[in-house]
């Protein structure tokens, strides 16, 4: 049974994916902990699911640095199987990616390497596109950089906004979020570490 510690800034979407398919008693992965780096809204699906929830509010913190270390020593008391990026709108300091990386997962809207950076599926409108997608990837030091997991395309829609767009995309997010994790804890991903330049 894996252990999942998911961090996010916002609603939580994908952790609510994660813990609906943890319901199911054969779902190989439990969410241990949930952490956020401010007062975020997803924060409540600790208490909806009884699953303890911890905050390091960035602006607490002189640098990032300082914050990363502090996010870094409450995600690594839980001793965690994975630690997903779940909406989590920060980068985090090259020593978090270090210590926590393969077994670091990040979700983005876009099919990468396609449109990296906070503002995936605004870029993916703003160029024109016509199919735009998703991806789960494994952290590293670059921006949505590391090894692809699993992506999909999503057509992008005349008519379309960043709202509506986004929307579809996360549905795709979600899903392949939950089967990347069920594909790691059945052994049929296998998360390599990555050498270090």
């Amino acid at each position: 049974m894996l252990s999942l510690v998911v961090l996010i800034s916002g609603g939580g979407s994908n952790l609510r994916a994660l813990l609906e398919a943890a319901e199911d008693a054969e779902f190989p992965a439990r969410v241990v902990a949930i952490g956020a780096d401010r007062d975020a809204d997803g924060l409540d699906l600790g208490e909806e699911y009884g699953i303890p929830t911890f905050t390091v509010p960035f602006s607490s913190f002189p640098d990032r640095e300082a914050w990363g270390d502090e996010l870094l020593a409450q995600v690594q008391q839980w001793e965690p199987d994975l630690v997903i990026l779940s909406g989590l709108m920060r980068l985090l300091p090259a020593r978090v990616v270090q210590a926590l990386s393969p077994r670091l997962l990040n979700t983005h809207p876009a099919y990468l390497p396609e449109f990296p950076g906070a503002h995936g599926v605004r870029d993916a409108l703003a160029a024109g596109v016509q199919e735009s997608g998703a991806s789960i990837i494994v952290v590293d030091e670059g921006v949505d950089a590391g090894p692809i997991l699993a992506q999909e395309r999503v057509a992008v829609l005349p008519g379309d906004t960043e709202h509506s767009l986004h929307e579809r995309i996360k549905t795709v997010e979600r899903r392949l979020l939950v089967q990347a994790v069920l594909d790691i804890a059945n052994g049929n991903l296998e998360l390599k570490e990555q050498s270090r330049a």
